[in-house]
């Protein structure tokens, strides 16, 4: 039976960056930014239905304007991409010499020999001179290419589950003392999500769970300071 080396190759973290980061981000913002705002509505508030209004309402808007920012955002790299890839083409067909030669010294930069660059060159233009281009010109490639919809549904669904987290607690943890609740809840969830991702993307899980919950407690102390400084009372 023939065996095949990609088998025993456990795939880069790198190629996780795009799904990863789009994830990581919405699932962050999902849990700070509802839990922020439940918060500032808490510190202000004496009743439960406005604490929970307020959160839904951010939950809401927040995964919508997540997924289409990110949609939005991804498709203008993908534009971009698109341009350079027509820009590249039109190139190998009016300078074929010339983008040749522009291949063999960028093998050559990367130190190969100028003989070994021109051979090597050559070769790859001929198996592929366009995805060669791609690649080893523009740096574009398979993972690196931009998706906007996977971009944009794991951003969505990502805040959602996250800023499902802390509308739970407003619905059932005691009224007060509210907002100390939902710190030290998102707090946990914010710590748990670093570590995930830590892991997920084979990174340090101390220092992610650290930069996540000291950006989480900054976020939420301004804004529940907000609250108590306009002392708006909603009951």
């Amino acid at each position: 039976m023939e065996e095949n080396l990609s088998d025993y190759l456990e795939p880069h973290y790198i190629q996780r960056s795009n799904w990863l980061r789009a994830a990581v981000l919405g699932a962050n913002d999902g849990i700070l930014s509802t839990a922020s705002l439940a918060i500032g509505v808490a510190a202000a508030s004496n009743l439960r239905e406005p604490i929970v209004l307020a959160t839904l309402a951010g939950l809401v808007a927040g995964a919508l304007s997540m997924a289409a920012g990110e949609y939005v955002s991804v498709s203008s790299q993908t534009d971009v991409e698109k341009a350079d890839i027509l820009r590249e083409e039109q190139e190998l067909n009016d300078m074929p010499e010339l983008e040749l030669k522009r291949l063999a010294e960028i093998y050559e930069s990367r130190g190969l020999k100028k003989e070994t660059a021109l051979i090597v060159a050559k070769e790859m233009t001929a198996y592929d001179a366009l995805g060669t281009h791609l690649r080893d010109e523009l740096g574009i490639n398979e993972i690196s290419q931009a998706k906007p919809i996977q971009a944009a549904f794991a951003s969505g669904a990502s805040f959602t589950v996250g800023g499902l987290l802390p509308f739970i607690v407003t619905l059932f943890l005691p009224l007060q003392q509210m907002e100390y609740y939902l710190y030290l809840f998102a707090i946990v969830f914010l710590a748990l999500l670093g570590s995930l991702a830590a892991k997920t993307g084979g990174s340090s899980i101390k220092k992610a769970i650290l930069r996540i919950t000291f950006w989480g407690t900054v976020a939420m102390g301004l804004t529940a300071f907000v609250g108590y400084l306009f002392g708006v009372n909603l009951a």
